[in-house]
């Protein structure tokens, strides 16, 4: 069992230190620690660019890393000024360091999240949705969407004035082509019609 799971891990890693080795930033960190150490960090340098926003218990648990060893390597990565992180709530989100402003990192922090997630693609597929309408098409209540839509709002993500009006819809639109992948098959089917139209390189 034990064989299954590292196996699984160093697949895992393996996969994220391929995309880790053609990322701008490689073998600027310390190479401390041996192979394991180094094949660990290049799946980070490849997972954080490609899976910007994601926290910390999302990263650990898609590359199969134990708590420790990944507060380790993010703590060096962020010492070397490879990656940065935010504090979002409860979560600390993690992104490369120097390729987003504040506003994209909030508006990740949310694409991350299923119901502001689930509203801002239903309102970018259709502008004048109302709270029954998005509740109707995400089956939350109308009280998760109104409690998602006030943390969209004090994000500056979303005006409530007269219903719910994106505030930066470009920005968002290219954030989910750019990253659909890493959200979930409804971002991707989103941005199977949409990228046509937008072009993206933060």
């Amino acid at each position: 069992m034990t064989d299954g799971f590292d196996g699984r891990k160093r697949e895992t890693l393996r996969r994220f230190a391929a995309i880790g080795a053609a990322a701008p930033f490689v073998g600027t960190a310390s190479a401390d620690g041996g192979d394991d150490a180094n094949e660990t960090r290049e799946a980070i340098r490849g997972y954080v660019p490609t899976t910007p926003g994601a926290h910390f218990s999302k990263l650990r648990d898609d590359l199969r890393l134990g708590t420790g060893e990944a507060q380790y390597h993010l703590r060096k990565l962020e010492e070397a000024g490879e990656i940065e992180s935010t504090k979002d709530a409860d979560y600390r989100r993690y992104f490369p360091s120097g390729r987003f402003d504040d506003l994209d990192k909030r508006a990740l922090g949310y694409l991350r999240r299923d119901t502001p997630r689930g509203m801002v693609l239903a309102l970018l597929r259709d502008p004048d949705a109302t709270g029954a309408e998005l509740a109707a098409a995400l089956d939350v209540s109308r009280p998760t969407i109104s409690a998602a839509a006030g943390a969209l709002d004090d994000a500056g993500l979303l005006d409530r004035t007269d219903g719910y009006v994106l505030t930066e819809p470009e920005r968002l639109l290219t954030l989910v082509v750019r990253y659909a992948d890493s959200f979930d098959a409804d971002a991707v089917a989103f941005a199977d019609d949409a990228a046509e139209i937008v072009a993206y390189d933060p």
